[in-house]
């Protein structure tokens, strides 16, 4: 307004001070442009950094544990999902949960991160892998009691409130040195027993009701499930894979793609997720609409000597 050119009524002058108020208009819209990719990338770096501490990336290898995990969360953009994972060497073997929380995306981080930083404690503290779900069981419901007294500002969960009925699947595994495993399993999908042309469910017990719904049975003991050879592996998952569908409403086929994926070869962790996580996505189209977990354990350990001097191996089954 205060600049001449704008009070002259000349062609020239109005397609001078047309250009003008573009070259400013342009300027002003590069910066905020700026301004906001700068904002964007600060924000992916927070949330990266949140990653790595919640759901943060597995070793290799864990006591004689050759180890392979990836998770993809079913809202694009986001880093973190519904879904939990996590090994840990304790003193009483090696200690594995994996969890999916109810629903997915955003409202799930906390119960993750409630569940996570429990287990993170108990894998240590525990004798008992009951001991260990029981701890998470607590942490649960002291979550979501927390959690409704803040959205709701009540004394106690309302019948009426979303986390009544919010619920995870939980499946817990104690591995230990002579390669014995023992699981507890609340609601979730068993794993899968790999060798070499070999897969099978590890247990086909029925589970127990995932965490949240029901108080679980007090003393509880942990389920055997034999022994996990030298060679062999566990594949743990969450049921977004076999309940990713395509463009038919066709299930995954899980089975066959694991069956496929250690035919005629040995267990590697990284090769059969890599094969199951590429089979997965040509299935469902690109992205699978819910959230996606998978966690792939072989055992590396060497067979026990014996004081001979022989080796011996573990008995066929």
């Amino acid at each position: 307004m205060a600049c001449p050119l704008a009070q002259q009524n000349g062609l020239g002058a109005r397609m001078v001070t047309s250009a003008v108020f573009f070259a400013v208009g342009a300027g002003l819209i590069l910066h905020v442009r700026r301004a906001l990719l700068r904002e964007l990338r600060q924000i992916r770096k927070v949330a990266g950094a949140a990653q790595n501490v919640l759901l943060r990336p597995l070793p290799p290898r864990i006591d004689g544990l050759n180890i392979a995990a990836f998770q993809l969360p079913a809202d694009r953009g986001a880093s973190i999902g519904g879904d939990l994972y996590e090994a840990i060497a304790t003193e009483h073997g090696v200690r594995v949960v994996m969890g999916d929380v109810r629903g997915h995306g955003l409202g799930a981080i906390g119960t993750v991160a409630a569940v996570l930083g429990s287990f993170r404690e108990a894998a240590h503290d525990e004798p008992e892998l009951g001991g260990v779900l029981g701890r998470l069981e607590r942490a649960m419901a002291r979550h979501l009691r927390e959690r409704d007294r803040a959205e709701h500002s009540t004394a106690g969960l309302d019948p009426d409130s979303p986390t009544a009925e919010e619920f995870v699947t939980v499946l817990l595994l104690e591995i230990r040195s002579d390669g014995e495993v023992y699981a507890l399993n609340c609601g979730h999908p068993w794993p899968y027993l790999l060798g070499r042309g070999l897969v099978r469910p590890l247990v086909r017990a029925e589970p127990l009701p995932p965490l949240g719904l029901f108080p679980l049975p007090a003393g509880l003991s942990a389920e055997p499930c034999g022994q996990l050879r030298p060679g062999e592996g566990l594949f743990l998952h969450t049921d977004g894979v076999e309940d990713a569908r395509d463009a038919q409403g066709r299930f995954f086929p899980l089975l066959p793609a694991l069956a496929e994926a250690v035919r005629e070869r040995p267990v590697v962790p990284q090769a059969v997720l890599r094969a199951v996580f590429a089979g997965l996505l040509h299935h469902a189209g690109g992205r699978p609409a819910d959230d996606v977990a998978l966690l792939v354990l072989h055992n590396d350990r060497r067979p026990v000597a014996l004081q001979q001097g022989r080796v011996s191996h573990p008995l066929p089954r």
